[in-house]
């Protein structure tokens, strides 16, 4: 069975830092790509970061990047979240998801293969 287990959310001032885990069991890191997408409250969800399976390369949306640094540690079985720099618009729950498919990931697509429970980010001004 697939699992995704958050963690690392929490308040931060404008300006700080957090780093995100995602738990990662059930799955091959060969076969999904592994990534990040939030939602803010009343709003849609947004793609953030994402590993892909097939080039192991990073990809970011517009809005983090040169902020965030998605890595992960296969012997871990465990992917994180870097944000530096954070705004008060980074305020949102943080999935971890994985799909076959980057530009799903990208998009936060509604029918990701699977996705976790979520951690809160909340960013101060």
């Amino acid at each position: 069975e697939v699992q995704l287990v958050e963690s690392g959310g929490g308040l931060v001032q404008a300006g700080g830092s957090l780093r995100l885990s995602c738990a990662a069991s059930g799955f091959s890191f060969d076969d999904y790509s592994i990534g990040w997408f939030r939602q803010a409250p009343g709003k849609e969800r947004e793609g953030v970061a994402c590993i892909s399976s097939s080039d192991g390369n990073a990809y970011y949306v517009d809005s983090v990047k040169g902020r965030f640094t998605i890595s992960s540690d296969n012997a871990k079985n465990t992917v994180y979240l870097q944000m530096n720099s954070l705004k008060p618009e980074d305020t949102a729950v943080y999935h971890c998801a994985i799909d076959r498919a980057v530009a799903r990931l990208l998009d936060a697509d509604l029918y990701l293969e699977r996705w976790g429970q979520g951690t809160l980010v909340t960013v101060s001004s």
